[in-house]
C-alpha cells in the first residue's frame, strides 16, 4: 500500500499562502487536468482508491480536477492544510511588506504563532498526528488500495522529514515540490519510505 502526497497546482504567487482562500490561476488547472489524465491512463501503476484533500481552495481546486478524471470523491479536511499564517492570509506581498515588515515563516521562533495563526511547532504537530493517523489507516488497507493526499509543500516538507527520521524546524532546507508534483510514501518490510520524490506528469499526458 502506498500514500501519494500531491502538491496542488499553481496559485498566484503575488499573495501570501498559509490558509489564503485564494485558488488555482488558469495554469494551475492545466497541471491538474494533466496530472489527472495521466494517472487515469496508468492505473495499473498507481491503483488509487481515494482521495483526500486540504479544503483550502487550491489544493481542493487541484483535488476536484484529479477526482474528475478517476470518478473517485475527493474527502476535504482541514487536518491537510498548509501552515495557518493568520491574518497575512491572502494578502499581497507587497501589503504584508508594509505593514508586517520582517514577518515570515522562516523568522520565527518555533513557539511564536503569526499574528491569529499557528507557530511552527504547532504546524509541525498538528501534520505529524495527521500523518500519523494516516499511515495506520493505510497499514490495515488491502495492499493494492492506495490513497492520494492534496496538499501543500509546507507539509511535504515536513512529512519528507519525518519519514527520513530528520530533526525538523522552520529553518530547516525544503524538499523539492512542484506544482502538482506527486511524492510516494510505500510500506516495505514494515518500515515507510518515500520511494518516488517529486514527479510530474509528463507534458504530452
Amino acid at each position: 500500500m502506498a500514500i501519494y502526497l500531491v502538491r496542488h497546482g499553481m496559485d498566484d504567487e503575488g499573495y501570501r499562502g498559509g490558509w489564503s482562500q485564494r485558488g488555482l490561476v488558469t495554469e494551475g488547472y492545466r497541471q491538474s487536468e494533466r496530472l489527472g489524465r495521466y494517472l487515469k491512463e496508468n492505473p495499473s501503476a498507481f491503483h488509487i482508491h481515494r482521495i483526500v484533500s486540504s479544503d483550502l481552495p487550491r489544493a481542493l481546486d487541484t483535488a476536484n480536477e484529479l477526482a474528475r478524471e478517476l470518478e473517485i470523491p475527493a474527502q476535504r479536511t482541514m487536518d491537510w492544510r498548509e501552515m495557518n499564517n493568520g491574518v497575512i492570509a491572502g494578502m499581497p506581498n507587497e501589503i504584508v511588506d508594509e505593514r508586517y515588515p520582517g514577518l515570515y515563516f522562516s523568522g520565527l521562533q518555533m513557539e511564536e504563532r503569526y499574528p491569529g495563526g499557528e507557530s511552527p511547532l504547532e504546524f509541525f504537530t498538528r501534520i505529524r498526528e495527521t500523518f500519523t493517523k494516516l499511515r495506520a489507516e493505510q497499514a490495515s488497507s488491502q495492499p493494492e488500495e492506495n490513497v492520494i493526499v492534496v496538499t501543500h509543500g509546507g507539509v511535504i516538507n515536513i512529512i519528507y522529514h519525518i519519514v527520513q527520521g530528520l530533526e525538523w524546524t522552520n529553518r530547516s532546507p525544503k524538499s523539492p515540490s512542484s506544482y502538482t508534483s506527486l511524492h510516494k510514501i510505500e510500506l516495505q518490510n514494515g518500515k515507510w519510505i518515500i520511494s518516488v520524490e517529486n514527479q510530474t506528469a509528463p507534458a504530452s499526458a
